[in-house]
C-alpha cells in the first residue's frame, strides 16, 4: 500500500483520476479502524491534510460553505456554531478530544454511516454536497447523496470537496440516545429545525433506518410531529437497541427538541 500528499485539489483530483480504486483519507478516523482491521486494502492511499482548498468555511449569499477537511472541532467554534447550532452540538457528542481534533464532515459524508452524527444537522441546513473531478464539479442534495448504509452517490474519480447549507436563521438543534454522552454510537439521533419563514418543521433521524432520513411537515401539524417522525423511520433490532425502543425514542426526542426550539 503506498501513499500520495499532493499539495492541491487540482493534484488530488488528478492522482484520483489515474487511480479510481485509491481511498482519500483525512482525519482518518474511519479509514484507519478499516485499515487497522484488515477490512480494507487499498493499493493507494491519497492523504487530504495539505490540501487548502478543503479546509476552513465561508459564507455569502445566504449559504454557509464547509469545506470537506472541516474537523467537528472546527465546527463546534463560535463564530460556526451560532450560525449551525444543531451541527454544533451534534459535534460535541462525537468521539473524545482527539476524535473530535481529527475526523472532518467530508469523512462523514464519505463513510455514510446510519449513525454518522453530522448527517442529521446537515439534512434539516438543506445541504448540498459538492463533488469535484478531474472533469468539473457537481452538486447533490444530501437526500440524494446518501443511497444506503455506507453507501453514496460517488462517481469513481470524485471527491467530496465540501457541502452547502442554508444561512437562515432559525431554531434549531441536536439529541441523541446512546448508553451514554460520547465514545459510543448512537441508538439513534434526531436533528431539529423550525422554519416559520417556510411554515415547516424539519427533522432528520439517524441510526433509525438504512440512510439519515428527513421528515418535513407544516407547523399546522406540528402536535402530531413526534409520531410522523417515528412513524417514518425503519429501525432494526440490534446490539445497540430495538427497533421499539427506537421508535419510541425518536417520537420522545422530537417533542423534546420541539420545545427546545419554542414550540
Amino acid at each position: 500500500m503506498e501513499a500520495e500528499s499532493p499539495q492541491s485539489l487540482e493534484e488530488a483530483l488528478r492522482l484520483k483520476a489515474e487511480h479510481l480504486d485509491a481511498v482519500p483519507i483525512d482525519g482518518g478516523t474511519d479509514v484507519m479502524v478499516e485499515l487497522n482491521f484488515d477490512r480494507r486494502r487499498p493499493e493507494l492511499l491519497i492523504d487530504l491534510n495539505r490540501v487548502a482548498e478543503l479546509d476552513g468555511w465561508s459564507s455569502e449569499n445566504g449559504t454557509i460553505r464547509l469545506g470537506a477537511s472541516l474537523t467537528y472541532t472546527q465546527a463546534m467554534e463560535r463564530a460556526l456554531a451560532t450560525r449551525l447550532p444543531a451541527l454544533a452540538e451534534a459535534s460535541r457528542t462525537v468521539g473524545s478530544p482527539q476524535i473530535r481534533n481529527r475526523g472532518t464532515i467530508g469523512g462523514n459524508l464519505g463513510t455514510a454511516s446510519p449513525a454518522g452524527d453530522a448527517l442529521p444537522p446537515l439534512l434539516v441546513a438543506g445541504a448540498r454536497v459538492e463533488l469535484a473531478s478531474a472533469a468539473g464539479t457537481r452538486t447533490l442534495a444530501l437526500e440524494e447523496f446518501l443511497v444506503g448504509p455506507k453507501r453514496n452517490a460517488l462517481e469513481p474519480g470524485e471527491l467530496i470537496a465540501g457541502v452547502v447549507v442554508d444561512a437562515r436563521d432559525v431554531p434549531q438543534t441536536f439529541m441523541k440516545v446512546g448508553p451514554r454522552n460520547a465514545m459510543v454510537i448512537a441508538v439513534c439521533s434526531l436533528a431539529l429545525a423550525v422554519d416559520a419563514e417556510r411554515d415547516e418543521i424539519r427533522a432528520a433521524f439517524g441510526s433509525a433506518g438504512p440512510v439519515p432520513a428527513l421528515v418535513r411537515a407544516p407547523l399546522s401539524e406540528a402536535a402530531g410531529f413526534p409520531e410522523a417522525v417515528a412513524a417514518a423511520a425503519s429501525p432494526i433490532d440490534d446490539v445497540r437497541g430495538s427497533a421499539i425502543y427506537r421508535r419510541h425514542a425518536l417520537a420522545v426526542l422530537t417533542r423534546r427538541a420541539m420545545e427546545r426550539c419554542g414550540l
